[in-house]
């Protein structure tokens, strides 16, 4: 008798966790409250800066925008969920529970590898054709690179997912993992799991390459135009510098947490790999902005002495008014 028919799991998955030691709970809950509060502010702090600096709207600072928000979802996704199965005895998660974490975190991730892409199209425009860079760089296309970016993100999601769950369970409900992800989900299968690491290898070495051929274009040639130039090269480094650390960062924890062979996985690296490419990402994205983007860093000022000062006025005018 087909023993995948008899034990196929369908009610729901346990997770391991981060781990099984009691004395890291406390410690480890209390890092990530940390870490996604500084995620929260940070993200917020882009978006609001931008939003908030006339001489920030423009279609660069768009997309640094773009990619703060889907950061902001995208650590919302795992952290909190990580944060309360630190405190419970049973992590568990029902079947659609675990796949709307997945199509989430996986639609998120992809879709930001896409617009780094957008990102990358975005200063090869400013610094080849600067004179024509509002042109082409329309609202409209900015649009439809974003959105283009969330499509092809979520449709490569849904087809993994798809793909996963039709899947046969028997190896027991355990998930030795933090989260709903699909290498320690095809570890659970009966089912001959060919074909699913055929398309990750497929799906993702497709959109690697799409983003990464954007990528590595956009940047030779902006390399060949800066090389050319005789003053501005700082300021054109400087402009493209937080894009590429933030591509470096991405990419090589993109091809450590998939691009491998079944063999190469293992148990603890699994796991730290996931914490920096789910967890801490998000979180050093809006600071790589900040500090190394001077437009940024005196907006920030701007704003904050800005609002700093009208706070004293009214705090003055109040106390003076009391005083009367």
């Amino acid at each position: 008798m087909n023993n995948c028919s008899i034990h196929t799991i369908d009610t729901e998955f346990i997770f391991t966790g981060l781990t099984e030691n009691p004395d890291l709970k406390i410690p480890l809950f209390l890092v990530f409250v940390i870490i996604y509060v500084i995620a929260i502010l940070g993200n917020v702090g882009i978006i609001a800066t931008i939003q908030l600096e006339s001489g920030l709207h423009t279609p660069m600072y768009f997309f640094v925008s773009q990619l703060a928000m889907l950061d902001l979802f995208y650590t919302s996704i795992i952290t909190p969920n990580t944060l309360v199965n630190l405190t419970r005895k049973v992590k568990s998660v029902n079947i659609a529970g675990c796949a709307t974490q997945l199509l989430l975190f996986g639609g998120s991730a992809t879709t930001e590898s896409y617009l780094l892409a957008a990102m990358a199209y975005d200063r090869f425009v400013a610094i080849r054709q600067p004179l024509l860079y509002v042109t082409i760089m329309s609202s409209r296309l900015c649009k439809l690179l974003v959105g283009g970016a969330y499509f092809a993100g979520f449709l490569n999601s849904v087809i993994h997912i798809s793909f996963t769950f039709a899947l046969k369970y028997w190896k027991g409900n355990v998930i030795d993992h933090f989260y709903c992800d699909i290498p320690p989900l095809l570890k659970l299968t009966c089912s001959n799991t060919f074909l699913n690491r055929v398309f990750i290898f497929i799906f993702g070495g497709f959109s690697g390459a799409i983003c990464m051929s954007t990528i590595l274009y956009s940047y030779i040639n902006i390399l060949i135009a800066i090389l050319g130039i005789q003053s501005g090269r700082s300021k054109a480094f400087s402009t493209c510098a937080a894009h590429l650390t933030c591509v470096f960062i991405f990419y090589g924890s993109l091809i450590c947490a998939y691009l491998r062979t079944p063999s190469d996985y293992l148990h603890i690296n699994d796991k730290i790999i996931s914490v920096f490419y789910a967890v801490v990402i998000p979180t050093i994205n809006p600071m790589i902005y900040s500090l190394r983007n001077t437009e940024v860093k005196e907006a920030v000022s701007k704003i904050a002495n800005k609002y700093f000062f009208q706070i004293c006025k009214r705090s003055y005018y109040r106390v003076a008014t009391s005083s009367l």
